[in-house]
């Protein structure tokens, strides 16, 4: 298990009607770097090779500071959806991105699979089918409208919705904390932007949510899986740093000598950035 300190105060931007804001130091042990900077008393201030009390809490320039025990990804998926996203998103979602070129204001909603409306829902379904169907339909993986469906209603998957004014969805990004071979990950199962928003910037900036999601839930790696063939993606990811994953599908050479490729690459990127600055809170 590991601890985050959090700051629990009077909203200054509604994001939920009457809900609490709630900013998250990302950082995934508590240092006394941090809590001299925030003026946590001594006493309560975490040495080495000592373990904080989960249920700490003090007031500190009016706010209330709550040591956290942060959770592993069964228990980290089990949160409600507002403490999933106070604990491992920043407070603001919105893009634009100091980069991008949008043309027009767009907003990011988060969402899970069991909180998505029906008409959001159908939306990102049809911007799938509409750009990956036949990508889906000439891969090893195949196409099937009912399959894809039940993948999108995941209990665990997370959704970030990028909509326009009028709350139209012209994409969107669905992730999940898993676990791959034995590893903890965040996955990115599916990101569709519609072509009118492509080169905007935005996708880069739902990618850069999906991260921070992972760096916070301290998981190993991103994770993603791309047709073979969609060079524009594999371009797009090589940008952000992916590369092919060890666990990728290798060509296979079939008895009658002929190689089969792969149909789709299996991408993934480090997670792990703190390094040895992080330190262990233990009983002592």
């Amino acid at each position: 298990m590991r601890t985050q300190l959090v700051a629990v105060g009077e909203s200054r931007r509604k994001y939920h009607d009457r809900v609490k804001d709630i900013w998250c130091w990302k950082k995934p042990y508590i240092s006394g770097r941090i809590v001299h900077r925030l003026g946590v008393p001594a006493h309560l201030q975490p040495r080495k090779r000592r373990k904080v009390d989960a249920q700490a809490s003090w007031h500190v320039r009016g706010l209330r500071l709550t040591i956290l025990t942060m959770p592993h990804i069964e228990d980290a998926n089990a949160l409600p959806l507002i403490t999933y996203r106070a604990a491992f998103l920043p407070t603001r979602l919105d893009p634009i991105p100091p980069n991008a070129i949008a043309q027009e204001p767009y907003s990011i909603s988060f969402e899970s699979s069991c909180t998505i409306t029906a008409v959001d829902f159908e939306a990102c379904f049809d911007l799938i089918a509409s750009s990956s169907a036949n990508a889906y339909a000439a891969s090893s993986i195949g196409w099937s409208p009912v399959n894809k469906c039940k993948e999108m209603k995941l209990p665990d998957l997370r959704y970030l919705l990028l909509k326009d004014a009028t709350k139209q969805i012209h994409g969107f990004l669905s992730f999940m904390l898993t676990y791959e071979d034995g590893r903890e990950v965040v996955y990115c199962y599916e990101l569709h932007l519609s072509p009118a928003v492509q080169r905007q910037g935005l996708g880069k900036h739902l990618m850069s949510l999906m991260e921070t999601v992972g760096m916070n839930a301290e998981v190993e790696k991103s994770m993603l899986t791309v047709f073979a063939e969609n060079d524009t993606a594999l371009k797009f990811y090589k940008g952000l740093g992916y590369s092919k994953d060890d666990y990728s599908p290798e060509p296979r050479k079939m008895r009658n000598g002929i190689v089969k490729m792969p149909t789709y690459i299996i991408l993934s990127k480090s997670l792990q950035k703190w390094g040895t600055d992080n330190e262990e809170l233990d009983d002592g």
